[in-house]
């Protein structure tokens, strides 16, 4: 099929620019330069979290390997957040700090925390998991690459109270994201997430930048419904098109400023 060819993936004549990962120039570049950047992904029509996740697949089955659609995506994120917290003149006035799942949001977030400290930033990154490792195979693996490098702080939260005193000196981190949870959210949170939807809750009390990885924590990309806990995000990075739950009331509220970035997924994959 040579719609799905990876070949024709964006960023080879379809009028996007290269994905993330391959695209250095978006590290020069503001909120208003990224968005002008991606603005091919973000003109695309919305679809559900079950649609992303059909085109995340179909992706896959052409050749398109899952652990460059998390580097993409974590390249992505990184570049946001350096250009939040350059907006916000937060930009190495404290650590990065980067809440993550056990699951492929926290991947992202762990390839975001790498090239953050490529660019320069001090971060901490957190599993925020009751289990001793990320769940999947290319998590797993972002997660080991940052135990060498020096301005990445790895820290293990299993439990509440580790993730509370965590979050004591929360006040000190430039920009706090949320990769906690992406697309497969559902129903109540459980702990130790629970609680790191509360630190991140206090985060943005005390005036910190919160950016939220494809979505909220607790905010339904299909629909927009949110749980409670939930996080409010200032910037949300989604991922390959907007996402429905995001364009409605509730979910635009929490997501606030929202960028759509390219992943590298081919415009073919949409169509299942």
């Amino acid at each position: 099929m040579a719609s799905l060819d990876p070949t024709t993936a964006p960023g080879s004549g379809s009028g996007e620019s290269p994905a993330p990962a391959d695209d250095p120039a978006i590290w020069e570049l503001d909120l208003r330069g990224l968005r002008r950047r991606w603005a091919v992904a973000a003109k695309r029509g919305a679809i559900t979290a079950e649609a992303m996740r059909g085109a995340d697949r179909r992706a896959q089955a052409v050749g398109v390997p899952s652990h460059r659609l998390m580097e993409h995506a974590g390249t992505a994120v990184a570049a946001a957040v350096r250009a939040l917290a350059l907006d916000q003149d937060r930009w190495g006035r404290g650590p990065i700090l980067i809440l993550c799942g056990p699951g492929n949001n926290g991947g992202d977030g762990f390839v975001a925390a790498r090239r953050l400290a490529r660019a320069g930033a001090d971060v901490v990154v957190a599993l925020v998991a009751s289990e001793a490792r990320p769940t999947g195979a290319d998590a797993a693996r972002n997660w080991d690459r940052l135990d060498s490098d020096h301005r990445v702080t790895r820290v293990q939260t299993p439990v509440a109270r580790d993730v509370a005193i965590l979050g004591q000196g929360i006040e000190k981190a430039a920009i706090v994201v949320d990769a906690l949870l992406g697309s497969g959210v559902r129903g109540a949170l459980r702990e130790p997430i629970r609680s790191a939807v509360e630190v991140i809750l206090r985060a943005r009390a005390a005036g910190i930048p919160i950016l939220a990885v494809d979505t909220p924590t607790a905010v339904d990309l299909s629909s927009g419904e949110p749980s409670d806990p939930v996080v409010a995000a200032d910037l949300t990075v989604t991922f390959h098109r907007p996402k429905m739950g995001l364009l409605t009331r509730r979910g635009a509220a929490l997501a606030g400023r929202v960028l759509v970035a390219p992943i590298g997924i081919p415009p073919g994959a949409d169509r299942g």
